[in-house]
């Protein structure tokens, strides 16, 4: 499979769980990438026109896999977005590091997995909380959450690959090809 890091899923599982953990596993890799060597200040400077930081999108998406788990295992037909809990999902706030949000992004990923190996089906329907940008309760396939949380992960990892590069030049790429022979061709250098 096409990857850019070594994946390995938490967990044991096989087939297209195997598959989709290992691609969602790839991406939260490549973010972390980004988090590499960083200081908590480096971690909250803002370096475009968003206030979106490297710090804070770890957070969001740490929050996010423990969401997402929290929906499939609780299955409240009842349950709507907490708009109070999003008030400081974009910023890491005093007393928070990048170091703590980067294990909490491992546990609750690691938490994620293991909802997912216990499903008796990706097929299986989980209502989802309403928001404001959704006033109707949907159901979507466990299939359906785990797309949607590879989807925003990898949404989120192109503002962090941009992110870092205005902060101090480093691009994902580049970090995972150091020491590659290949990445060493004039071709690859001019890209």
């Amino acid at each position: 499979m096409g990857t850019y890091t070594t994946p390995e899923p938490s967990v044991d599982v096989t087939g297209e769980k195997r598959e989709l953990l290992t691609l969602l596993q790839d991406q939260r890799n490549m973010l972390k990438i980004t988090a590499r060597n960083l200081t908590d200040e480096q971690a909250r400077k803002q370096t475009t026109v968003s206030t979106l930081t490297i710090g804070s999108l770890i957070k969001h998406l740490a929050r996010g896999e423990e969401n997402a788990a929290k929906v499939i295992v609780e299955r409240d037909e009842n349950a709507e977005f907490d708009l109070s809990r999003a008030a400081d999902e974009y910023r890491l706030t005093d007393g928070e590091t990048l170091a703590g949000w980067l294990e909490a992004y491992d546990r609750q990923a690691a938490g994620f997995d293991r909802v997912i190996a216990g499903a008796a089906s990706l097929d299986e329907l989980i209502p989802q909380p309403t928001a404001p940008w959704q006033p109707e309760r949907e159901w979507v396939s466990i299939r359906t959450m785990i797309l949607h949380l590879l989807r925003e992960t990898s949404h989120h990892c192109g503002h962090a690959d941009i992110i870092r590069e205005a902060l101090d030049g480093q691009t994902t790429m580049a970090a995972i090809s150091e020491g590659r022979a290949w990445a060493e061709d004039e071709w690859w250098e001019q890209n």
